[in-house]
């Protein structure tokens, strides 16, 4: 399994060593100890998986202490761009985005501390998306940043005139109005 960081402190591309021959493939998509030799230790207790069509955009959601999640995201089908926001006061990209392309292709996955807002549009036909939490869904605890704040200028890679946004997400607050408690 290969980790690459990237310019936020502990926001991790994780991409696992795929094995292939004439039937097929297989890689390992999580193994704890692997991590934990990696100096990440999580706990997963919670798994998640959502279907969605070209053009859907969800986010961008976290979950405020003491139920902040770290997630690790994975597609199983199709191709998204993930999307994530540093919602950590206090830390020097506070604000700052990070997107990368996963896809059912490319294996790679995304490894989201607590603290940040994520968020994914669907740029194929189709997606399935699935992510590993490290802590229940909690609805009273639950936050979000909506997905056009011009403060962020994200490019989701997709028409969001013609975007698929749930009602929920399109009157999200802006960062500044944020209910963030990180």
């Amino acid at each position: 399994m290969k980790i690459e960081k990237t310019f936020i402190e502990g926001l991790l591309i994780v991409e696992p060593i795929i094995l292939g021959d004439e039937r097929g493939y297989f890689f390992e998509s999580y193994n704890k100890t692997k991590f934990q030799d990696l100096g990440v230790e999580i706990d997963f207790i919670q798994d998640n998986q959502s279907f969605s069509r070209y053009g859907t955009l969800r986010g961008l959601h976290y979950q405020n202490p003491p139920f902040a999640q770290t997630k690790l995201v994975r597609v199983l089908q199709g191709e998204i761009v993930d999307i994530v926001v540093d919602l950590r006061i206090g830390s020097r990209t506070y604000g700052k985005t990070f997107s990368v392309l996963l896809s059912a292709e490319n294996k790679k996955q995304l490894l989201i501390p607590q603290g940040f807002a994520h968020g994914f549009s669907v740029i194929s036909e189709t997606a399935s998306v699935m992510y590993k939490c490290d802590q229940i869904y909690n609805k009273a605890s639950e936050g979000g940043i909506k997905f056009d704040d011009p403060s962020l200028n994200i490019d989701w890679m997709i028409d969001l005139n013609k975007a698929i946004i749930s009602e929920k997400d399109q009157n999200l607050p802006f960062i500044q109005e944020c209910n963030s408690l990180f």
